[in-house]
């Protein structure tokens, strides 16, 4: 690979595993991916999502971090909207004093959840328009440059634990170049804007204190296996697990149904959705990944290993790693 490959784990609830399953799979993911030279691994706030355990994620992060020694965690993202900005600033302060070094923040503006799930976390559904500002409040206590008189984050003052935006429109790709912000862009699951996105990023891109040149973050999704023919079932597998998140909140399809539902124009969103991933073999994934890396003008890539079970998605993260030349730790 000729940029770095970190990791997006998405904390899965896999068909028959338990919440804690779930999270004793994470902590040995990031151990897998710290042995193997990966970058950083991250994890992203969802709300009543029965199939993702990663809801409290400065809880995760710090679990992880308590079991690794070496590599960067982190969020991708935190939705800042739901939260106070000195909160945050406590939590990742703490964090970031904890384990030195090997923090990050990445923050949305996406609210992570549906209207009912937003009225159960108090949420105020105009708070999405303070996101700027909201995001130089939080800087401004982790450099200790507080905005706020008088108000300080402790832990957190002085930590400067590094922040990124993370968007899939304009938007974000926009206030990152103006605040002098590294961007991350969720193609794995929103591809469209991915490549408009990047371009105004980079025409638009002020250094800061923080960056001194613009930094690509593009999300991908990969499920490397043995056998082409184990790795496409493994997708269909995960596209089956799609269906049931986006359309069955209050019920189950049946394998036969999910099908269905693939087979519709409803199944085309899903589609979509999975537009940007490397599926195959270790060669085809290593050849879709440098591909994708120029495609997105990136200079990292934050890869989704969409395997159904934890067993299969360590093996993607190994496939890969070797296949890509990462540096054992």
């Amino acid at each position: 690979m000729t940029v770095p490959l970190s990791i997006l784990d998405l904390a899965t609830i896999g068909k028959g595993e338990t919440v804690r399953d779930s999270l004793e799979g994470s902590v040995a993911l990031a151990q897998r991916a710290e042995e193997l030279g990966y970058r950083r691994v991250w994890y992203a706030e969802h709300h009543n999502m029965s199939s993702i355990a990663s809801s409290a994620t400065s809880v995760l992060i710090a679990h992880v971090a308590a079991h690794t020694e070496s590599i960067r965690l982190g969020a991708g993202g935190i939705m800042l909207p739901n939260h106070a900005p000195l909160t945050i600033a406590e939590q990742f302060g703490t964090l970031e004093t904890l384990h030195p070094g090997r923090i990050d923040l990445g923050l949305g503006r996406a609210p992570g959840s549906d209207q009912n799930t937003m009225r159960a976390m108090r949420r105020d559904p105009m708070s999405a328009e303070s996101f700027p500002q909201d995001v130089q409040e939080l800087q401004g206590y982790l450099i200790g440059q507080t905005r706020i008189p008088g108000v300080e984050a402790t832990p957190g003052k002085g930590t400067n634990v590094p922040l990124y935006i993370l968007g899939s429109s304009l938007f974000g790709a926009k206030l990152a170049a103006a605040l002098g912000l590294p961007y991350s862009f969720a193609s794995h699951f929103a591809p469209n804007a991915l490549r408009d996105a990047v371009a105004a990023y980079r025409r638009e891109f002020q250094p800061s204190e923080q960056l001194a040149e613009p930094y690509v973050i593009a999300g991908v999704n990969v499920i490397a296996a043995d056998s082409n023919e184990d790795a496409q079932a493994q997708l269909h597998i995960t596209k089956r697990s799609r269906v049931s998140l986006l359309f069955g909140r209050d019920r189950t399809f049946t394998d036969e149904e999910a099908d269905m539902i693939l087979e519709s124009p409803q199944g085309q969103h899903i589609e979509q959705m999975v537009k940007y991933s490397a599926v195959g073999t270790p060669e085809a994934v290593k050849e879709y990944l440098d591909g994708f890396a120029k495609h997105a003008d990136a200079d990292e890539l934050i890869v989704a290993h969409q395997s159904p079970t934890t067993a299969q998605r360590l093996r993607s993260v190994e496939l890969t790693a070797k296949v890509s030349g990462l540096v054992a730790a």
